[in-house]
């Protein structure tokens, strides 16, 4: 089974980025939300990387519909 990359319905506060991130990477959310807010505010570019994220990333599919 291939493991794909999704924005996440369940632990999602803005876009569902980050959630979606810890979720392929098998890491806690709250790290991958410090990782950002980090590049946010250090480097400038983080912002524009979560809205290209949002944009590319598709969303993930709701399951039992």
């Amino acid at each position: 089974m291939t493991k794909k990359l999704y924005r996440s319905n369940r632990d999602k506060i803005i876009g569902g980025v980050c959630g979606g991130l810890a979720d392929y990477f098998e890491v806690d959310v709250t790290l991958v939300r410090v990782i950002v807010l980090v590049l946010m505010f250090a480097y400038g570019f983080g912002i524009l990387a979560y809205i290209l994220a949002m944009i590319i990333i598709p969303r993930e599919p709701l399951s039992g519909i």
